[in-house]
């Protein structure tokens, strides 16, 4: 890998907010990696079989807890792609954000890009629960892109099954949300480098 933000590639590791094995967010997820450019390494980080987050636990994580906090340690980035639960993210979401952030003064999330994006077949796409999700991130002290902002209303065939987004003007749009992630990437990288 080149060592300037400008010329490496960045893995960035992403998270469905839904567990539903049909969730349209995962096949919105699916797209966004066909989308990404070639510098971004996209890598799911599951979470469904984490247990509840208790701090009882913190002095002995889980093994499953410790290897979902991993993911996030060796990612450059992150993407969330959620959807929304009673105006808000899923719980099994919002307990994955606590593993990653617990104990206290070892967040994961410190000083890591992210990104959110959602869809819905509700003409407000997943817009209130991203604004819950961008609070609870910049607690957890995660820079975050603030534009683009990306909120999909889900329409049939609106993705097929293979992962392609059948509306160009979609495909356009969630192209350039990619790119502008890349970009955003690349600058937060250069005001907190790694080695800072």
């Amino acid at each position: 890998m080149a060592s300037t933000p400008q010329g490496r590639t960045y893995k960035v590791g992403y998270l469905v907010g839904s567990l539903a094995k049909a969730s349209l967010n995962r096949r919105l997820a699916g797209a966004l990696v066909k989308l990404a450019p070639p510098e971004l390494a996209m890598t799911e980080i599951p979470f469904s079989d984490l247990p509840f987050y208790s701090y009882d636990l913190d002095a002995d994580f889980p093994a499953v807890a410790r290897a979902f906090k991993q993911a996030i340690n060796e990612s450059d980035a992150v993407l969330f792609v959620t959807p929304e639960y009673n105006r808000s993210i899923p719980g099994a979401l919002k307990n994955a954000i606590d593993w990653a952030s617990r104990p206290y003064g070892s967040n994961a999330f410190t000083r890591k890009a992210s990104a959110i994006i959602g869809t819905s077949p509700g003409k407000i796409g997943t817009a209130v629960a991203q604004q819950h999700l961008r609070s609870i991130l910049a607690f957890c002290n995660s820079p975050q892109m603030n534009a683009v902002e990306a909120y999909i209303q889900f329409t049939p065939d609106l993705i097929d099954d293979t992962g392609t987004v059948t509306v160009k003007e979609t495909a356009d749009f969630l192209r350039n949300f990619m790119h502008e992630f890349h970009q955003f990437i690349i600058r937060v990288k250069i005001a907190l480098p790694d080695n800072a």
